[in-house]
């Protein structure tokens, strides 16, 4: 089973470097890897809407409202944690499928902070989770963050800058191969606006 310390050593190891046996022990290694694990798994889970990922859930509405703009505000969730908002429903039509703007034409809903505003009295949505046991990873989301790691962590391991080139062409190529594969499990669905747009970048 894959841990974190087999993530991380299958990037040391893209960059010819020892094993470590923990993020913890004290190693250069381990100590850069340690400083940058967490920031850059949850770059990666950002990066691409992971089945492996997904969680839906319905958001408690909060006592507390907004000062303008709009009527409701809900918490974004905690446990898993919240990385990003794929979709939302107020029950009975999604977002952004069906529609990215509300009847007063602006958006249905918006992130600020650690809340999401809304003027629907109901707030269901589908998310990206935090998930930190490696072991709910699919495979080539594995591969995908060890090259991210290997390419983060290159220049304080090696000092070389065209390592750097190298890790960087290397996540390129695993990140297209994972979200192809990621892409196309299970039922085509509607392509969302936000996917369309991140695709040309």
């Amino acid at each position: 089973m894959t841990s974190t310390v087999d993530i991380a050593n299958y990037a040391l190891n893209t960059l010819g470097a020892s094993n470590i046996t923990a993020l913890d022990e004290n190693s250069k290694p381990a100590r850069i890897i340690n400083q940058r694990y967490n920031a850059v798994r949850d770059t990666v889970f950002r990066s691409h809407p992971w089945n492996c990922l997904i969680r839906r859930v319905e958001l408690a509405q909060e006592t507390d409202t907004p000062t303008f703009g709009y009527t409701y505000q809900y918490a974004l969730p905690t446990d898993p944690y919240c990385l990003r908002v794929l979709e939302f429903s107020n029950g009975s039509m999604s977002y952004p499928q069906d529609n990215m703007s509300s009847n007063t034409g602006g958006p249905v809903f918006v992130i600020e902070g650690r809340k999401l505003l809304t003027d629907e009295g109901t707030a269901k949505i589908k998310y990206i989770a935090r998930v930190t046991d490696p072991q709910e990873y699919d495979a080539s989301l594995i591969e995908a963050l060890s090259a991210r790691l290997a390419m983060e962590v290159c220049y304080a391991l090696t000092g070389s800058t065209s390592m750097i080139q190298v890790t960087a062409s290397l996540y390129e190529e695993k990140l297209k191969e994972a979200r192809f594969v990621d892409g196309t499990e299970g039922a085509p669905q509607k392509l969302e606006a936000s996917d369309f747009i991140e695709a040309r970048f």
